[in-house]
C-alpha cells in the first residue's frame, strides 16, 4: 500500500504562524493529525516586511505540526491577504461552440476565462476565479450549465487580484523554509469554507475575521462569493491602543486585553478595578476596567464600520464573527447596529 497522502495549511498572521496537517480517513474525510503555532516575526498587516525572521517563524510552526502528525511536509497550501488584495465581479459571454447547441465542460472554461480577461496592472496578479452563476439565452441563476442546451452563454465570476511582490516575497518565505507552495488562497475564502454553512450562503452571509493586523470579509449571496476584502486594521491596534492609554508595555497590554478586554464599555460595571504594571520600574496601578473598555470600544467601532462600508457595497446580510485576538466580550453587541449577528468565535 502507499503512503497516506497529507495536506497541509499554513496561515502566516501578523501575530502568529499556525500549520495544520490533514490527512484522509477511510471514508474520504480529512482528521487532523498535526497543528503547529509560532509566534510571528517579521510581518506587519499580513505583509512580510523581513524574510528571514518570517522563514524562522515559519519553520518553527511546521517543525511543531510535524512533530505531531509524525510526518514530513513537504507541500503546503498558503493563506495570503493583506491591504493589497482587492477584488471585483465580471462578466463574460460566448457563444456556444457545438452543433447541436449542448453546452460542454470546455465551454464553462472559455467563458470564465473571458469573464476574467480584464485589464489589470502589471504589478498586480490574479489569485480566483470563482464562478457566481451563469445565463444560458437570459435564463439566469443557473449554478451548473453543463448539458443544457443553448447559444449564448453567459458567466459571472468574482476576481480576488494582489499586489505580486508581497505575494512572491510570501511565496519567498515559504521556499526559504524548504516547502513548496501549491497554492495561495484568500484567508476569508478558506475561514469560510471551514465555519460557514451552505444554508447560511444560500441566505446571505458575511463572514469577518478579525486578525492581528488586518480584518478579512468574505461577502456571500444566493450561495456564491460576491465580494471580498481586508481592512488593514486588527488585534494589534487595539493592543497599540491600550499600550499608551494604560501606559505600560505592550506585552502587559496585550496580556490585559485577553484577561480583562471588553468591546462594549456598557457592559462594564464602573466600580470593577484591575491592576496595570508600570514600566521602567514604576509601580503597579489601579485603573478601573470601564475605563479601559472605553479606550477598546472606538477602535472596534471603527473596524466595524469600515468592514460595513464594505459590505454596504453589496448586499446587506447576517455577520459570522468569526474571532478577534484576545476575545473581548462585547464584540458581537457591537457589531449588532444595523445586521443581524451570528457569533463563531475560533
Amino acid at each position: 500500500m502507499g503512503a497516506t497522502r497529507s495536506y497541509v495549511g499554513l496561515d502566516i498572521g501578523t501575530t502568529k504562524i499556525s500549520v495544520v496537517i490533514a490527512e484522509p480517513d477511510d471514508l474520504g474525510n480529512l482528521k487532523v493529525v498535526g497543528v503547529g503555532m509560532a509566534p510571528s516575526q517579521g510581518l506587519r498587516r499580513g505583509v512580510v516586511v523581513n524574510l528571514d525572521e518570517t522563514v524562522t517563524s515559519i519553520r518553527r510552526a511546521v517543525a511543531e505540526a510535524e512533530r505531531m502528525a509524525g510526518v514530513s511536509v513537504k507541500v503546503v497550501w498558503a493563506g495570503i491577504a493583506g491591504e493589497h488584495i482587492r477584488s471585483l465581479n465580471s462578466r463574460g459571454v460566448i457563444t456556444v461552440s457545438r452543433r447541436d447547441a449542448e453546452i460542454g465542460p470546455a465551454d464553462v472554461d472559455r467563458v470564465v476565462e473571458v469573464a476574467r480577461t480584464m485589464d489589470i496592472p502589471e504589478d498586480r496578479e490574479v489569485f480566483h476565479v470563482i464562478p457566481q452563476e451563469f445565463t444560458v439565452d437570459s435564463q439566469g441563476g443557473i449554478k451548473d450549465p453543463v448539458g443544457m442546451s443553448g447559444v449564448r452563454l453567459e458567466a459571472d465570476v468574482h476576481v480576488v487580484t494582489g499586489g505580486m511582490t508581497p505575494a512572491r516575497n510570501l511565496t519567498r518565505a515559504i521556499e526559504r523554509a524548504g516547502l513548496k507552495v501549491a497554492a495561495l488562497v484568500l484567508e476569508p475564502l478558506a475561514s469560510a469554507h471551514a465555519v460557514v454553512a451552505r444554508e447560511e450562503k444560500d441566505l446571505g452571509v458575511a463572514l469577518l475575521d478579525m486578525g492581528g493586523g488586518t480584518t478579512d470579509l468574505a461577502l456571500f449571496h444566493e450561495g456564491s462569493v460576491r465580494h471580498t476584502a481586508v481592512v488593514g486594521l486588527g488585534g494589534v491596534n487595539i493592543t497599540n491602543d491600550l499600550a499608551v492609554g494604560l501606559r505600560t508595555g505592550v506585552d502587559q497590554a496585550e496580556e490585559i486585553k485577553i484577561r480583562h478586554g471588553c468591546a462594549l464599555a456598557a457592559l462594564v460595571p464602573v466600580h470593577e478595578m484591575i491592576e496595570v504594571p508600570g514600566v521602567a520600574g514604576r509601580p503597579t496601578r489601579e485603573i478601573s476596567r470601564h475605563l479601559m473598555a472605553t479606550m477598546i470600544e472606538p477602535r472596534v467601532q471603527e473596524i466595524l464600520t469600515m468592514a460595513r462600508r464594505e459590505m454596504h457595497r453589496t448586499h446587506r446580510s447576517a455577520w459570522v464573527v468569526l474571532g478577534i485576538p484576545g476575545r473581548p466580550p462585547g464584540l458581537a453587541s457591537c457589531a449588532t447596529p444595523g445586521c443581524a449577528t451570528t457569533t463563531n468565535m475560533d
